[in-house]
């Protein structure tokens, strides 16, 4: 019998296949005591057991490349904390095995992350990952992680690690589905570097039979349970018309009547560039910094380093738009050097502009890396500052760029409902917004972009969210100054074309998105788009705006 359910689509694109589960997670250690002359080779193996799971990740982060590497390469970190190995060690000194000791540890950690605020309780699944890793070594069992298949499937699973979904092999996993995350997730962001459909929040999907048929919808976020042979055709004649488009679709972003809308890519790093390009973006609406900071959390990267990284990516573009925004340090991204071990909420304390604004040697030396870095380049850059409040932060934040010599335009991004509501204000100090969509979500609702109970409200298309973006852009447009989308609300087709309608001047998004917003920006007027932009803000939910907007351009 079909039956169809709903989660949140993260990642564009139809797989159809047969059902397989994510490998179960390693059980609980039994609690036994240990003599006291075994304490030293215990922690001796939970060294080692630690040592060889960093290396893994290192190791998948290094094939995998891009965004991905970045993010395994910060778990790496996490398994080797001194004050978790430190707590691992304490633990068995009292009798506890290296398993046990380590199940713990973590546990205890786990219990801190999950109360410490949004983003650092966003980091509870990559924790339990690692956890399971090392101990699934010290019990000599196997790892947990994707099913082996010899045949194409639709995994399910209750999360998706990123150590697992980095090194997805699309020949084999046609999709994914998750019961938890959310469309900001580390998973959601590199199932869309991927091009695997995916669909996450979809409580129940555990329960799917292994073998059973689903058709997975990565742009609406249906799950078709054994679909007819008719609803089967039908998905794959949609699917084969997506890819038409795709293919017809090149050049620069526009309305159908040459309205031009630069579509621009997000990158964290020179890694990200070739793909980027190949997709033919315009440019980069967000290169991520703070990926070369986190390389070493104790020590700044050196001007000379971070001169050679930003030049790999200026020159990749020339002539061409590059938007940096500087270090976002703080939250889910402490560094021992810069931010405070002790903040409650690390998501409401010394993040971002602030953390550089109480490090100015920081923000000084990366400032005049990006001068020395476009010198001689024709390419035009952008520099913006991460969590900027009012006019007193942009201010701040130009002064500096001045004082570093940065010939640049100089901008803010739009995280802080402040901003939006102030942002004629704002715009006084700086000559561009860039409106970061997924914290504007979190800290608009409260509500975390990575905990899958409170997704709705982290959906792009709520219609107070795209209140504040049409305040924002107005605001702008008043200015003469420029407004863009570099959160991941740009990498969904139809609210690209809604925020387009709203008078956001330029769109970025991870590359795979590129060709499919390229497509359907193109079917449209803006007039078409404004009047979809009107319904959706009309709407009193998500799903009503989006089905507001979807019939307007429809034309129904």
């Amino acid at each position: 019998m079909e039956t169809t359910l709903r989660g949140v689509g993260v990642s564009h694109g139809v797989a159809i296949g047969e059902v397989r589960h994510m490998g179960t997670a390693v059980l609980e250690p039994p609690a036994k005591q240990i003599p006291a002359e075994d304490a030293e080779r215990e922690q001796q193996r939970a060294r080692k057991a630690v040592e060889a799971v960093a290396a893994d990740l290192m190791a998948r982060g290094n094939l995998a490349g891009g965004e991905a590497q970045a993010v395994l390469e910060a778990q790496a970190m996490m398994a080797q904390d001194p004050e978790l190995m430190a707590d691992v060690e304490r633990r068995i000194t009292v009798g506890s095995t290296a398993e046990r000791a380590v199940y713990d540890a973590f546990a205890a950690y786990r219990a801190l992350l999950a109360g410490a605020g949004e983003y650092l309780a966003g980091r509870v699944a990559d924790l339990d990952d690692v956890r399971n890793r090392i101990v699934a070594r010290l019990l000599g069992v196997p790892m947990p992680g994707v099913p082996d298949s010899d045949e194409p499937y639709v995994l399910i699973a209750r999360d998706l690690a990123p150590a697992d979904t980095a090194l997805l092999d699309p020949t084999l996993v046609l999709g994914f589905v998750t019961e938890e995350g959310g469309p900001t997730s580390h998973s959601a962001i590199l199932a869309r570097a991927l091009g695997v459909p995916a669909v996450v929040a979809l409580p129940g999907a555990g329960e799917l039979p292994e073998g059973t048929v689903v058709a997975v919808d990565g742009s609406t976020g249906e799950i078709f349970v054994n679909p007819g042979e008719e609803k089967k055709a039908r998905l794959a004649a949609e699917a084969a018309e997506r890819k038409a488009a795709l293919a017809a679709a090149t050049g620069p972003g526009a309305t159908s009547d040459g309205h031009k809308v630069p579509l621009l890519a997000n990158i964290g790093g020179p890694a990200d560039v070739p793909a980027a390009v190949e997709a033919g973006a315009e440019g980069v609406g967000l290169f991520r910094t703070e990926f070369l900071f986190l390389d070493d959390s104790e020590n700044a990267p050196s001007e000379e380093k971070q001169v050679t990284a930003y030049r790999q990516v200026l020159e990749a573009f020339p002539e061409g738009r590059v938007v940096v925004r500087v270090l976002d340090a703080g939250a889910d991204k402490p560094l021992d050097f810069l931010t405070p071990g002790d903040e409650p909420n690390p998501a409401l304390g010394v993040r971002g502009l602030r953390t550089l604004l109480d490090h100015p040697d920081v923000l000084r030396t990366q400032l005049t890396a990006l001068a020395k870095a476009a010198e001689g380049l024709p390419v035009y850059l952008e520099v913006m500052a991460p969590m900027v409040a009012d006019r007193a932060d942009a201010k701040a934040f130009a002064d500096a760029c001045r004082e570093a010599g940065l010939r640049a335009k100089f901008g803010a991004m739009v995280e802080i409902p402040s901003a939006a509501l102030r942002a004629r204000s704002v715009l006084q100090e700086v000559e561009f917004l860039s409106l970061g969509t997924n914290d504007l979500a979190q800290y608009t609702f409260a509500a975390d972009r990575q905990v899958g109970a409170v997704s709705r409200l982290q959906d792009p298309w709520q219609p107070a969210l795209l209140d504040l973006v049409a305040l924002s852009a107005e605001a702008a447009k008043a200015e003469g100054k420029s407004c863009g989308v570099c959160g991941e609300a740009a990498s969904d087709p139809l609210l690209a074309c809604v925020l387009t309608g709203l008078g956001v001047t330029s769109l970025s998004m991870g590359a795979a998105s590129l060709p499919y917003v390229r497509a359907t920006l193109a079917k449209f007027t803006l007039a078409q788009c404004e009047r979809a932009a009107a319904a959706a803000r009309a709407a009193d939910s998500a799903e009503e705006a989006r089905t507001a907007a979807q019939a307007v351009l429809s034309g129904e």
